[in-house]
């Protein structure tokens, strides 16, 4: 059954609520015990993502007045684009909300957001193992079959 939620941008007082989620989301991702990220990231993230003047930005799902998902956001310039173009880097959904339409409401917002801005593109990725999400997002955008390799510089 779908949640009644209310998308809206992240604010200074969701910190609490934020970080316990940023640290469900990490783990799903296996970023947890002695691979958890250290909490200096963890304070620049929240720093970037209470800027107003960086291009990183964050969006809560919020339902029955607490935090149940976020997205957050990168505008960045690009080669192929004169606009910007924008980046959803994380999205997350707390796990008992999961399949009730949190996920597909902050892609959405996301994408009011980018329309507002007259940024024509959203992209993201997720890890090929994470099939509920590509089920959804599958309906959402476009598989484009390009695959993330990461190194350290």
């Amino acid at each position: 059954m779908p949640l009644k939620i209310t998308i809206r941008p992240i604010r200074h007082q969701d910190h609490e609520e934020w970080k316990a989620l940023w640290k469900d989301y990490n783990a799903f991702y296996g970023r947890e015990g002695a691979s958890a990220l250290p909490e200096d990231v963890i304070q620049a993230t929240w720093n970037r993502l209470m800027s107003e003047a960086g291009p990183v930005h964050g969006l809560v799902a919020e339902s029955e007045r607490r935090l149940v998902g976020f997205a957050h956001i990168i505008f960045h310039p690009n080669t192929i684009h004169i606009e910007d173009t924008c980046y959803l880097q994380d999205l997350f959904t707390e796990t008992e909300c999961r399949g009730r339409g949190v996920a597909r409401q902050l892609v959405g917002a996301v994408y009011e957001i980018c329309q507002s801005r007259g940024v024509s593109s959203v992209y993201w990725h997720t890890h090929a193992s994470n099939t509920a999400a590509r089920l959804l997002y599958d309906k959402l955008a476009t598989n484009t079959g390009f695959l993330v390799y990461r190194a350290k510089a």
